[in-house]
């Protein structure tokens, strides 16, 4: 066996490795990044408010307790998530949501967050309808998301808000286009058009049952 065969063996079962491994460890990294920053938000706290509680390690900082925290969030949210509906913690609710949007500067951080998490998870999601849309060149079609049906405010009265994302980002664009040149896809899940777009083309589509 020649040099260059070996070599050529070699980078296949490199790149073989590579395809299994690549996506695993970047989805273990991101997971991992997540747990480690939700789960890092509690020892600063309870450090702020009773220093004495977990006390400090040997570098001066607040003691961590590996998965504490993160079993503490998701508690909270649970349990924020259950009382929710009730008379009395909706009225606090709205009533912090009214200040928060009334205070000049925190106002602008504050809705655009809101809005952006209702968009994917809320009762006022976004990204449910996916659809071909036409740009720039009328035989040239991007995948995109009606997030408007109306823009009344615009004075835009045939032409509907069409988010375009990026690939392999999760930046995008939003352009307003006529009716007649977006086309709704009833074949294809929202979730499915979004992991196509943002692959660049490459992710295998399911169509709907």
């Amino acid at each position: 066996m020649t040099l260059r065969r070996i070599s050529k063996n070699l980078a296949r079962l490199f790149l073989q490795g590579l395809l299994i491994l690549a996506p695993i460890s970047v989805t273990i990294w991101i997971l991992y990044s997540a747990f480690f920053l939700i789960d890092g938000i509690l020892p600063g706290m309870v450090y702020s408010v009773a220093p004495k509680l977990l006390g400090t390690d040997a570098a001066g900082l607040p003691r961590r307790i590996p998965g504490l925290g993160f079993v503490v969030f998701i508690g909270i949210a649970l349990i924020v998530g259950y009382i929710s509906p009730s008379w009395i913690v909706s009225r606090v609710v709205e009533f912090g949501e009214n200040l928060l949007e009334r205070t000049p500067g925190i106002k602008f951080i504050y809705s655009t967050v809101k809005d952006f998490f209702e968009a994917f998870a809320g009762n006022k999601r976004k990204f449910t309808k996916s659809v071909l849309v036409s740009i720039a060149e009328p035989d040239v079609w991007q995948v995109g998301f009606i997030t408007q049906e109306e823009l009344h405010e615009f004075d835009l009265q045939e032409y509907v808000a069409v988010y375009v994302p990026q690939s392999y980002a999760f930046a995008g664009h939003l352009y307003f286009v006529k009716r007649d040149r977006v086309r709704i896809l009833t074949d294809i899940s929202s979730a499915n058009a979004m992991k196509f777009a943002i692959s660049g083309g490459v992710a295998e589509v399911e169509e709907q049952a």
